[in-house]
């Protein structure tokens, strides 16, 4: 559902994109000025003022959610990825209700698996298939680096430890490297599934195309996060229960500065 109602203007200009009609959405999305990197976030605290003890209370069922999931044995990580796509669908839509003036509610973490639920669980299956593509090229080359160490025997154990170490690095920056072009392609991609009706694949184009046009936007936005995280992290890790829902938040401020004009 592509209809955005009107409604009293937001406070910051990457959140007055919110009073955008239908005739306003971009498929395609739109370069935006550097500054709204943190405009995106300040939006997203202003999500989270509105009803901060619902936010927080929809980030510890997703947490309990996230790690029930994951101590399922063998299967629990796989189905946790899978997923993740479905929660954040369902999240996005309690965004939206709340930037409307409703209730986020505890049920809006499950609104994914009642709304576009198949397009969804399919974006999980891509996004899974490109982390399993993106760890091959790490797990060669931390092969390659243990056969080479263990070629050079017992005589050679500290230049083998050596080669180890530097074949961790290299597999990580490898890693590191593949996996932005992923998040750049799933970051809108819930959005855009579960508040447009997008099919999977075209959803994850538009989202790498709006990051890829907004790359210095998203660098603000990305320093600034790593700063609030660091802070956050302080009192024994106390921030994030304020700091983790205004992240969600953002992605959806995000989404509606860049796919609606303003």
């Amino acid at each position: 559902m592509s209809d955005i109602d009107s409604h009293k203007p937001p406070e910051s200009s990457a959140a007055n994109a919110t009073a955008a009609g239908r005739d306003n959405f971009i498929a395609a999305g739109r370069a935006v000025d550097a500054g709204r990197g943190w405009e995106w976030i300040a939006a997203g605290f202003a999500l989270f003022k509105k009803q901060p003890g619902n936010w927080i209370l929809v980030l510890i069922v997703l947490l309990v959610c996230l790690i029930l999931i994951a101590v399922v044995p063998i299967i629990g990580g796989l189905s946790n990825m899978l997923l993740l796509q479905v929660f954040m669908g369902g999240i996005m839509l309690g965004c939206r209700a709340l930037d409307r003036g409703e209730v986020l509610e505890v049920g809006h973490v499950f609104a994914g698996f009642k709304q576009n639920t198949s397009n969804l669980v399919v974006l999980g299956l891509l996004a899974l298939a490109a982390w399993v593509v993106a760890l091959i090229p790490a797990l060669l080359i931390m092969g390659g680096g243990g056969f080479m160490a263990m070629m050079r025997g017992q005589e050679a154990a500290a230049m083998g430890i050596a080669t180890l170490g530097l074949t961790f690095v290299l597999a990580m920056l490898v890693t590191a490297a593949l996996s932005v072009p992923i998040y750049m392609a799933m970051w809108f991609a819930p959005s855009l599934v579960a508040l447009h009706n997008l099919a999977p694949v075209e959803a994850m184009k538009a989202s790498f195309g709006a990051c890829l046009k907004n790359i210095i936007p998203f660098l603000v936005y990305s320093v600034i996060l790593l700063v609030l995280c660091v802070i956050a992290a302080i009192p024994a890790g106390l921030g994030f229960l304020v700091l983790a829902p205004v992240i969600l938040a953002s992605i959806y401020t995000a989404y509606r500065d860049i796919f609606f004009a303003a």
